[in-house]
């Protein structure tokens, strides 16, 4: 049996809409989420979830916030030209992470060519000139840039051969992109933090993400920092060499002086790096710093108590990315821009200022 198969309320829903589609019961346009939830008597998160669902299998293409969806011909058994897909990530390393390998694993299910290019945006200095060559050097038909800084999308964004920013400084470029909304989680975390009485607040972030002047995200903790009556600078978001050996060198220095009593990090592989090396020196979490990370990681399931993190789902930026390439092999020029929220999850990594009384 079908039903057998199914194993959520979208995924059913989702059988459902197919076979009503090759019923005749709707060919052009799909009903909106509304008509859906009305009529249907579903909720709206699970009509969202089979729309999506009915997307990535091509049964449906997106016409654009507000409007009706397309129903592809023959309810998703319509071809669509074979595109090769380059992957282009911040670092080779980064090819485990679940949001690139479910994003592979996700495109090659859909029938392209696609792989991670040999060198990675680190390997090239996040250099243009040197990601220029390297481009022209290995053709492909789409590229997704992961992580990329505003120089490199800026170029992609002028390039005849489509390209998607998964993550990366995308803001105000005419580049489709994928990406988590941070600065409501961030906000939340920070708010959070200053409750606890924390002043001394550093945030460790890429270069990129720095120069040639802060993106949202970095902008808008600084910008909270100071409606908070802080007082910011070079200190709040150092400079440091992004190395193993560089990390050290920076906590080190700033435990030296003035520690921090609160670290924020980027990405979970900073946090679990340093909360090592901090805890050799026998400074623990929260005892002595308070210790946030920026991201999920699987890893945390296994963490008691879990960190403090900012919480988004890396899956509607993966089903965006497949959208855009299923877009682009039907021969659309796709340069729309989804993103998904995130939220602050107050895990066992952070408390009052040490010292103080407990809040």
């Amino acid at each position: 049996m079908k039903g057998l198969r199914i194993r959520s309320a979208s995924g059913q829903l989702a059988e459902h809409l197919k076979e009503e589609i090759r019923a005749g019961r709707w060919t052009e346009k799909m009903p909106g989420e509304t008509w859906l939830v009305t009529n249907l008597q579903v909720g709206r998160d699970t009509v969202r979830a089979a729309l999506a669902q009915l997307e990535e299998e091509g049964v449906l293409v997106s016409q654009g916030q507000g409007k009706r969806r397309r129903i592809v011909k023959n309810g998703g058994t319509e071809t669509t030209r074979k595109i090769r897909v380059r992957i282009l990530l911040y670092e080779k390393q980064a090819r485990g992470d679940i949001d690139n390998s479910s994003l592979l694993t996700q495109l090659l299910e859909a029938g392209f060519g696609a792989e991670f290019s040999a060198k990675s945006l680190k390997d090239l200095g996040m250099d243009v000139e040197r990601v220029t060559w390297y481009v022209k050097q290995n053709p492909a038909d789409a590229w997704v840039v992961s992580a990329a800084s505003r120089e490199v999308l800026e170029w992609f964004a002028g390039q005849p051969t489509p390209a998607i920013a998964m993550y990366g400084r995308h803001y105000g470029l005419t580049i489709a992109a994928a990406y988590p909304i941070m600065i409501p989680g961030q906000t939340e975390a920070v708010r959070r933090l200053v409750d606890l009485g924390h002043k001394r607040i550093v945030m460790l972030t890429r270069e990129e993400r720095r120069k040639p002047k802060l993106s949202r995200p970095e902008q808008a903790f600084i910008d909270e920092l100071e409606a908070a009556g802080i007082i910011t600078g070079d200190y709040n978001l150092p400079d440091w060499e992004e190395s193993r050996e560089g990390l050290s060198r920076l906590l080190n220095e700033l435990f030296r002086i003035s520690p921090p009593t609160v670290l924020i990090f980027q990405e979970a592989q900073l946090f679990i790096a340093a909360r090592s090396h901090l805890a050799d020196r026998g400074i623990i979490a929260p005892r002595d710093v308070s210790l946030v990370v920026a991201e999920s990681d699987p890893s945390f399931g296994w963490s008691d108590p879990i960190p403090s993190h900012i919480h988004w789902d890396y899956r509607p930026v993966v089903r965006r990315v497949v959208r855009w390439a299923r877009n682009v092999a039907q021969g659309k020029d796709d340069r729309m821009k989804g993103g998904t929220e995130s939220k602050f999850v107050e895990g066992g990594t952070i408390g009052p200022v040490p010292g103080r009384p407990g809040v």
